[in-house]
């Protein structure tokens, strides 16, 4: 008798058990989906009220309501007490109108300018539940709402941001439909612009994932002993890149949500990237695995560089998340990692919210929920701190450009 396992019998045909419990799983959370959204309908996005586009803007919410008042730009949805809201295609509309009526000096729409290169941001840690996809997401939303063009990129075999955008894997991706048919080394490979799926949010385009994106772990490493198809360590570095390319003129900004390991899908991005975002929990056993990961990162990267891979960034940050400032020790982190990242750790954290998590159990984001459904003072807490972090990235994206 195994003095390990004692009496206990071993689980027969375990790989169909998993599988037959992975079907089922999956076809619950179809049911629960189609409950939410028909088959044939796109996941909706509420109005924004006239303060919140006065906000986004740049604009006082009186200079909204003379607009609303005098007939010009789009007219808003105007309850019976008075109340003014926006869609966001409207929103879209409404920096069209004040770029060609309001001052030269002032642009509503902050597109790239000629010289201007595009952002692209790798959202990277393989610490699992350091907030890296709630981040990634919350990001590229905001940027696209204060007007540029964004590209969320996932990068992550689980697909979590595509779900949270919309697209369940299993069932809305068919066969070489996710980012993998842009990568792959045979002769299936796609342009990238066949892949690229809108969201709900105008001026928001996503790559989407699903468990396909494993053969490129798989694909990678045999190719490059092999030299199959006369690939090449360079032909490696520059396929992410290249197929980004093909698109770029599209957007201002990419939003790169990678997986939570270093392997051959986050160095790919890592040779993309213009600019890296590490989220970490503050703390002591997430900044442990922090100090392994950047142990290893510079290792790779190190040997990226060596081996021709091109790694130029703008600009590196370290984002605390999930931060509850009434805790002792995690406050201490906090100090600790200023300390010792100085100006590298963002200025604004990340605090923990229940409204941002309650969003998550529907598939939404804080930007996509009603301020109704929830305690205003909470709603309101996660959404300044939200807006104070993602605002401060956006100036690192605009200082990356010259912009002051």
């Amino acid at each position: 008798m195994d003095s390990l396992s004692g009496t206990r019998k071993p689980l027969a045909d375990i790989d169909t058990i998993v599988s037959t419990q992975a079907q089922e799983l999956s076809e619950k959370l179809q049911a629960h989906r189609l409950e939410l959204f028909p088959p044939a309908a796109q996941k909706p996005l509420r109005a924004f009220q006239a303060a919140e586009v006065a906000k986004l803007l740049g604009v006082k919410s009186g200079y909204l309501r003379n607009l609303s008042l005098e007939g010009k730009g789009p007219a808003p949805r105007v309850t019976s007490s008075g109340r003014r809201s926006y869609s966001a295609e409207q929103l879209q509309e409404l920096r069209i109108y004040l770029d060609e009526t309001g001052r030269a000096s002032r642009r509503y729409r902050p597109h790239r300018r000629g010289g201007e290169h595009i952002q692209v941001i790798a959202v990277v840690n393989f610490k699992g539940g350091s907030g890296k996809t709630t981040t990634t997401a919350h990001l590229a939303q905001h940027l696209a709402l204060t007007g540029h063009r964004v590209l969320a990129v996932d990068l992550d075999p689980q697909a979590s941001l595509s779900a949270l955008h919309g697209f369940q894997p299993e069932f809305d991706l068919g066969p070489n439909e996710s980012l993998y048919a842009a990568l792959r080394y045979d002769d299936q490979r796609r342009p990238l612009r066949d892949i690229i799926r809108r969201t709900n949010f105008p001026g928001l385009d996503i790559v989407p994932a699903n468990i396909e994106l494993m053969e490129f772990e798989y694909d990678t490493p045999r190719v490059l002993a092999t030299g199959e198809g006369g690939a090449t360590g360079q032909d490696f570095f520059a396929r992410l890149d290249q197929a980004l390319a093909a698109v770029a003129d599209d957007y201002d900004t990419v939003v790169i949500d990678c997986p939570p390991q270093l392997g051959y899908l986050t160095m790919a991005a890592l040779c993309t990237a213009t600019a890296v975002l590490i989220p970490v929990h503050p703390q002591m056993l997430d900044v442990m695995s922090m100090c392994q990961f950047l142990l290893m990162l510079g290792d790779v990267m190190t040997h990226l560089k060596n081996a021709g891979g091109q790694l130029r960034y703008d600009w590196l940050r370290y984002l605390v998340t999930r931060y509850e400032p009434s805790d002792g020790p995690q406050t201490q982190m906090v100090g600790f990692m200023r300390s010792l990242f100085g100006a590298h750790v963002l200025t604004h954290p990340m605090l923990k919210s229940v409204a941002i998590s309650d969003a998550g159990i529907t598939k939404q984001t804080l930007y996509e929920v009603e301020r109704r459904l929830f305690t205003p003072a909470t709603y309101d807490r996660a959404m300044e701190c939200l807006d104070a972090v993602n605002g401060e990235i956006e100036q690192l994206v605009h200082g990356a450009w010259g912009r002051s």
